[in-house]
């Protein structure tokens, strides 16, 4: 185990330019630098193919990093073999021994490290307590639903009390009710045990419902890296406001900027204020982001200085909480609009022409 001689809040994990290459010649990780604080819970989020997994791999020594550093305490660990990096891992397909018991799964890393057999025992029965499995200690694996093996998988990351975990995906193979609740159970215990995590995911939900931070990984490189609530409310590129939630788009062309505010003309003809982000001058092209749910319906909602657009109702769809309704706005077929389910929610009719609005600092002018 490495000793933490760093401040609170300096970096406890540290990827110093790094990149990563499998044929010599394309780099799937692009000259990274990533500090991760002791006791955080960063998740690394993208599509495939962007590199989040390759970068969890080298972090725990079963992939070597091409060039750069990568850190653990402030020591390098690229050329430190996986089992003696002192790091907890859980994998999308729980990777337990089919032939041991359950105990005997969380004893192995134990043994391996030399541990004595009654601090073993004590250790393993901490463990199963922590994730609610202390009576299933003598059972096999495929005697344990999905579910219950994950947990097992996770009391095993922890048995050894490491400083960090890494996860790939630990939750891919669950259902949705049972995935929810074992996202709330890990970060739970990552912030309870101080432990500091990196998750891998491609699911934005679960990462904005976990997250101290979160690294939006596309083409080898972090696109943002941000809380969950500043990269929902202020994306920094298209990308990461088309991949995290949902997000309408409107294109055109910047006419003005002044100040923080910007004049787009969209290409159906309208003219929109917006939030200039990632543009800079009169003629950039733009693609203007708006989400669902800040797109106001009832005009005597509307707060002053909000900008109206007029739109075709397409299509309402009832979804108990909430209404999703389509509509034709500036040309665009697929604009959404999110309201809550309140007793004076008006259910708009398809066909219905209306006036939709919104704070221009709610727009977002983004890359094209």
């Amino acid at each position: 185990m490495f000793d933490d001689k760093t401040g609170a809040d300096a970096a406890f994990v540290e990827f110093d330019r790094v990149q990563k290459s499998y044929d010599g010649e394309t780099l799937v990780v692009k000259d990274l630098n990533l500090s991760i604080r002791k006791g955080e819970f960063l998740t690394m989020l993208g599509p495939s193919g962007s590199g989040k997994t390759t970068c969890l791999m080298m972090l725990a020594g079963f992939e070597t990093a091409t060039s750069g550093e990568i850190r653990l305490a402030g020591r390098p660990i690229n050329n430190i073999p996986p089992h003696k990096r002192g790091i907890g891992m859980v994998f999308q397909n729980y990777a337990l021994f089919p032939h041991m018991t359950v105990a005997e799964n969380l004893a192995f890393p134990l043994e391996v490290r030399g541990i004595g057999k009654s601090e073993r025992e004590e250790k393993v029965k901490r463990a199963l307590d922590m994730v609610q499995m202390g009576d299933f200690a003598g059972r096999r694996p495929a005697q344990l639903s999905g579910g219950q093996q994950q947990r097992i998988a996770l009391a095993r990351a922890l048995v050894f009390e490491p400083e960090l975990v890494l996860m790939d995906e630990p939750l891919g193979a669950l259902d949705k009710q049972l995935r929810e609740h074992m996202q709330f159970e890990i970060t739970r215990l990552a912030h309870e045990l101080g432990i500091t995590t990196v998750y891998v995911t491609h699911d934005q939900t679960e990462a904005l419902t976990m997250s101290d931070n979160i690294a939006v990984f596309n083409d080898g490189r972090i696109q943002q890296l941000a809380p969950p609530a500043v990269l929902y409310e202020e994306p920094m590129n298209s990308f990461v406001a088309q991949f995290i939630g949902e997000n309408n788009t409107l294109l055109g062309t910047v006419k003005e900027i002044k100040g923080d505010t910007c004049l787009v003309q969209l290409d159906h003809g309208e003219l929109i204020d917006a939030r200039p982000v990632n543009v800079s001058k009169p003629g950039d092209r733009t693609r203007v982001s708006i989400r669902p749910e800040r797109v106001e319906t009832n005009k005597a909602r509307l707060q002053p200085g909000a900008h109206t657009l007029k739109a075709q109702v397409l299509e309402f769809i009832y979804m108990g909480d909430i209404f999703r309704t389509r509509l034709r706005v500036a040309g665009n077929d697929n604009f959404i609009v999110k309201t809550r389910n309140a007793p004076d929610q008006v259910r708009l009719q398809p066909g219905t022409e209306i006036e939709i609005g919104w704070l221009p600092q709610d727009c977002r002018a983004l890359d094209a």
